[in-house]
């Protein structure tokens, strides 16, 4: 853990970083609670940090220090513009109370308004919510010097309103709340409001959007250990809403949390959310993605997370065919190489396979692919399907153990272009067959 942990820190020191991921999307840190918005053509992600913590830091063994800002074109590959906010740079909140938790940042008037929550110095409530602007969302950013008068909670999400009012919705533990922003977007008019007819249990962060005419209320929801995402409806910004059900069903592997925002980005929507896919601790979390669909009478379909996440891959690229579409009767691990964040499929038999989906191959067909692979047995073959033509068999042989890698290379057959699906099936004795890290075409 030790050594992981300094190649998070050492990856921290460098903004610009291009990164290319399924899911999780980002792999050289941990990020949670991700907020997603839509500005100048980019998709824009502006989610809190998780840091492993120090003796008597921190709180509920979470450690919050900072926020990152990150962006994408094409779903797949994302830029990390670097630490954008430091929770020593607040004016009114503790420098050491690692409470950064999750924040928004929405547009007005050519302006960025980040909203963000910390433990405050004055200790008038566990948490505030600061205000910082910029002229552009990747920062720098402006704070103000104070937290907004008024409210006091944590997770702070904004609506713009199609007339230009916008709204403030924060809260925790049973209550969230709802206030209307002033015209300088960091005060609010009058008294918060408790949005009523939710679920009893644990409530936070609410993230609402509007779609159709209709206000789409959602917020993690916890009644019996772990955090599910539901959703309820209204005509108005600030309710009455009707609570309609879940979205996202609560995860069953051991992280308690999840927190996420909803955007439409090139007409498709998508649902952001965070998991604990690298550390296998609740409190280091990695934030994912997936497509959302809507019924004909508006309702969100119930989504089920998945390791294929979004975003079209080149085929010329390295297919990590362990964030898989399906599969049958075989397992995924993570990679025993400390200096990679990365995964395997392992356990494979006789008739295991996987699918994944979105794999672009371009105007120029290949020629050969290559597999990454290794056996501590007879090893088997792959038999390579890229839309439902056979392209390619793959004879994997046994090198030496589990965790010998070696590339094992095919020839194409046929034409392949455009966007297509491909799908691994394989084939070989009674035993374990092999392990698979990724394939590539050439």
């Amino acid at each position: 853990m030790k050594k992981q942990l300094f190649l998070f820190t050492v990856s921290l020191l460098f903004s610009g970083l291009q990164l290319t991921a399924q899911n999780p999307l980002v792999t050289h840190m941990y990020t949670a609670d991700p907020t997603a918005r839509v500005f100048n053509g980019k998709l824009y992600v502006f989610p809190s940090s998780d840091i492993v913590c120090e003796d008597g830091k921190g709180e509920n063994g979470f450690c919050m220090p900072y926020y990152h800002a990150f962006s994408t074109e094409d779903l797949t590959t994302w830029e990390d513009h670097g630490k954008i906010i430091d929770q020593t740079e607040v004016p009114w909140g503790k420098k050491d109370g690692f409470g950064m938790w999750a924040p928004d940042c929405v547009e007005k008037d050519g302006v960025y308004y980040y909203y963000y929550p910390a433990p405050p110095t004055d200790k008038s409530a566990f948490r505030r919510v600061g205000v910082a602007t910029a002229n552009d969302p990747e920062g720098p950013y402006l704070l103000e010097n104070d937290y907004i008068k008024g409210v006091d909670g944590i997770d702070p999400n904004v609506l713009i309103d199609d007339d230009g009012r916008a709204y403030l919705y924060y809260g925790g533990g049973k209550t969230l709340r709802v206030a209307e922003l002033n015209a300088d977007m960091k005060s609010i008019k009058g008294k918060p409001k408790v949005i009523e007819t939710l679920p009893d249990g644990y409530k936070e962060g609410s993230f609402m959007f509007k779609k159709d005419g209709v206000y789409y209320f959602t917020f993690p929801h916890d009644q019996s250990g772990s955090e599910e995402i539901g959703y309820a409806t209204g005509k108005n910004p600030m309710g009455p809403f009707e609570y309609q059900g879940i979205i996202m069903d609560r995860f069953k592997d051991g992280i308690w949390t999840n927190h996420h925002s909803i955007v439409e980005y090139k007409n498709q929507w998508f649902i952001f959310y965070h998991h604990h896919d690298i550390s296998k601790n609740q409190h280091l979390r990695s934030m994912r993605a997936d497509s959302l669909f809507f019924d004909n009478n508006g309702k969100i379909l119930k989504k089920k997370a998945t390791l294929r996440g979004i975003g079209i891959t080149k085929a010329d690229k390295l297919v990590q065919i362990d964030r898989f579409s399906t599969s049958h009767n075989l397992k995924v691990s993570r990679l025993k190489d400390n200096n990679v964040v990365g995964w395997q499929l392992d356990y494979i038999k006789n008739g295991s396979f996987v699918t994944y989906n979105s794999v672009d191959f371009g105007k120029n067909s290949p020629k050969k692919l290559s597999i990454r692979a290794s056996s501590g047995l007879q090893g088997g073959n792959i038999k390579v399907y890229v839309g439902n033509y056979l392209v390619s068999t793959v004879k994997v042989t046994n090198t030496g153990n589990w965790n010998n890698w070696k590339e094992f290379e095919g020839t194409i057959s046929g034409e392949i272009s455009g966007i297509k699906n491909i799908k691994l099936v394989f084939e070989g004795g009674d035993n374990y067959l092999m392990n698979v890290d990724w394939i590539k075409f050439e």
